[in-house]
């Protein structure tokens, strides 16, 4: 397999140049079937990847390929390479196989768009770009995937570039990320110069050694591939674009949500674990933002219309998740609820679009209601998503949740305030997607009679990838099963299989925090995981019961609460007015200082000057032209006038 790595990506990038060289001449059909192939191509390859590196000894667990030297510089070369190892195969999989099903759910729902071949193109580049990011063995070819989403969100957010919100939303993500990827490149520079390789089996082997004593030297490179990862990963202060990609078609936010870009900065901080644990203050920093994140985008949640923006803001929470593991050293379970949250998060846009295909386009959900009856495929499976993400036992985000809930109560970089940030976050999360689903599918219709009149179940071309995420929302996470409920050969089957790649990382941890034992490693307390498990749980079925009681029929109470609550209410469903603050501080300042130096500078200035230059010569010249005349006597007396003056120069002046 190690031979063919390449075709894992290659595959997506064939589909996108058969689809944008052909474009108009692919008939419409045929664009969506040759996309889905090309990534069902390489989850196939993906699936053969991680069946040969499991036959493999757990510490050679790894699947490399050069194809060529890319840049050779002295001692120095960056190659194009690909690695596969345990990190890498579980994301290729996630990419590749929710991919897949994106794909396939948009051949029934961009079938009557008049630009899906160029859609399919679109989509089919920002599978390859993801791809090569995860694939990289060396940060700058995972740099140049990195750009690649970057440049794939801005063409599909913004594909109906017709819409000038749409267009707006497109170059929003765009700007936004260039901020965090200017904070990428300057750690990549950082760990370049220090460790002399930026090969990620180099670095993790070198570094250690590389940095030695310079733990500010590794706080700064660590700080600045965390900034990356905000663009990227949607965190405070850089997660505003994310809201805004709703704009794209709906599976294209499925797609970023789910199971590509935004998962970017957490891979990457997984990939560099191992110079993460070297400065305990970046995973303060990591596990601080992590933990506000979550809790500030699930408030925001909880007063938001439209379905779309409710899972938005959602994506940004469970995002912040992600990273409260990674900072408090629970790489493994990062990583684990990145492949659970694909699942349920990608059935949820999926099933938001389903729900939008059906009600003509209405995205409102206070428009929505009693949709039970007429999409009985999409309220089950969204349910099931819902139950899912809400945390509740026996679906696959309670064992993704729960664990990053224990470490970040129980490991030495951990925090009880963190657990408690986390546990409330989870409580409001339930909330807000049990008021979805009750303004959504129960309670009175409240469409107009035109709306009702087409209401109807999608078509099994995007009802079949709603069952299959389904299903995999509910078993996805039984490969993490909690401690206490590990028996005999039913042990944690993720973080076993994660275990070569954190190693390194963790045996810097058991140095750094000696003799504490990590919770990961022994001394645990069954009572204590069993308390933590409890307490999540209850406050997730607490706040089901209450959105239940507030939104299932009657909406008198709500009112009341927003009447009363009305600052709050205001506070929330503007968003904490963080667009309109980066707007007064930052977007109208740079615009007004740009007009400025667009008006004054560059063309009273700079133009003026030179143009001035430019008026005095041809003054000149003017004045000048009648000397030339082609007239001797002019000439001869010219000359004349001259002689005398220079005379009387040397007679009378000297």
């Amino acid at each position: 397999m190690s031979d063919f790595l390449y075709l894992i990506p290659l595959l997506p990038l064939i589909g996108f140049a058969i689809n944008a060289l052909l474009l108009g001449r692919v008939p419409r059909g045929l664009t969506g079937i040759i996309a889905s192939a090309t990534v069902l191509g390489s989850f196939l390859l993906s699936l053969v990847g991680f069946i040969e590196l499991a036959g493999l000894p757990v510490d050679q667990r790894q699947l490399t390929q050069t194809l060529f030297t890319w840049i050779p510089l002295g001692d120095f070369d960056a190659t194009i390479g690909f690695l596969l190892d345990p990190l890498s195969a579980i994301m290729v999989l996630v990419v590749t196989g929710v991919g897949f099903l994106i794909h396939v759910y948009s051949i029934g729902y961009m079938s009557h768009d008049p630009g899906i071949g160029r859609y399919f193109a679109y989509l089919n580049l920002f599978t390859f770009s993801m791809l090569t990011l995860v694939l990289a063995d060396n940060f700058l070819l995972m740099f140049v995937g990195w750009e690649g989403v970057g440049l794939c969100s801005y063409l599909l957010i913004g594909f109906w570039f017709q819409k000038k919100s749409a267009a707006d939303a497109g170059k929003k993500a765009f700007i936004v990320n260039r901020i965090g990827d200017f904070g990428f490149l300057l750690g990549m520079f950082i760990i370049f110069w220090q460790v002399g390789s930026l090969n990620f089996l180099e670095v993790n082997e070198l570094a250690p050694i590389a940095f030695g004593g310079s733990i500010g030297l590794v706080t700064a490179a660590t700080l600045l591939l965390f900034v990356g990862a905000t663009g990227k990963s949607a965190q405070i202060p850089l997660y505003t674009w994310l809201p805004d990609a709703m704009e794209g078609p709906t599976p294209v936010s499925a797609l970023i949500h789910a199971a590509t870009m935004v998962t970017a900065g957490v891979y990457m901080i997984a990939r560099t674990n191992v110079l993460f644990m070297m400065s305990p203050d970046t995973l303060l920093v990591v596990a601080i933002v992590g933990a506000a994140t979550a809790f500030f985008a699930a408030t925001i949640g909880l007063a938001q219309n439209d379905i779309k923006r409710v899972l938005a803001y959602s994506t940004v929470s469970q995002l912040g998740y992600m990273f409260l593991a990674c900072g408090v050293a629970a790489f493994t379970a990062g990583i684990f609820h990145l492949m659970t949250h694909a699942f349920f998060k990608a059935l949820l846009f999926l099933g938001a679009g389903s729900v939008i295909h059906a009600m003509s386009e209405e995205q409102d959900m206070r428009n929505m209601g009693g949709l039970k009856k007429y999409l009985p495929i999409t309220y089950i499976t969204m349910l099931i998503a819902t139950l899912a993400i809400a945390g509740i036992p026996g679906l696959s985000g309670f064992f993704s949740k729960d664990e990053i809930l224990f470490y970040s109560f129980t490991n030495p970089q951990g925090h009880w305030l963190f657990w408690l940030v986390g546990a409330i976050t989870a409580g409001i999360t339930a909330f807000y997607m049990f008021r979805l689903i009750y303004l959504t599918f129960h309670g009175r219709e409240r469409m107009d009679e035109k709306t009702k009149s087409h209401l109807h179940e999608s078509p099994r071309v995007m009802t079949v990838p709603l069952v299959i995420l389904a299903v995999l929302s509910i078993v996805g996470g039984y490969v993490g099963l909690p401690y206490v409920f590990q028996i005999g050969s039913f042990t944690n089957l993720i973080a076993d299989w994660l275990k070569p790649v954190m190693a390194p990382g963790q045996a810097l941890a058991a140095e750094a925090f000696a003799p504490t034992v990590l919770a990961a490693e022994g001394g645990h307390s069954t009572a204590l995981e069993l308390t933590l498990m409890a307490a999540s749980v209850g406050l997730a079925v607490i706040a089901i019961l209450a959105a239940r009681a507030l939104y299932k029929s009657d909406h008198a109470a709500v009112t009341r609460l927003k009447e009363r609550f009305a600052g709050v209410h205001k506070l929330l469903e503007n968003k904490y007015w963080v667009d309109e603050f980066y707007g007064a501080t930052i977007v109208r300042p740079i615009v007004a200082g740009s007009v400025f130096l667009w008006k004054i500078v560059d063309v009273v200035i700079i133009d003026g000057l030179i143009n001035g230059m430019a008026a005095l010569t041809a003054g000149a010249a003017d004045t000048l032209k009648f000397t030339q005349s082609g007239r001797v006597r002019t000439y001869a007396t010219g000359f004349v006038i001259g002689a005398v003056l220079v005379i009387a120069y040397f007679v009378y002046l000297r």
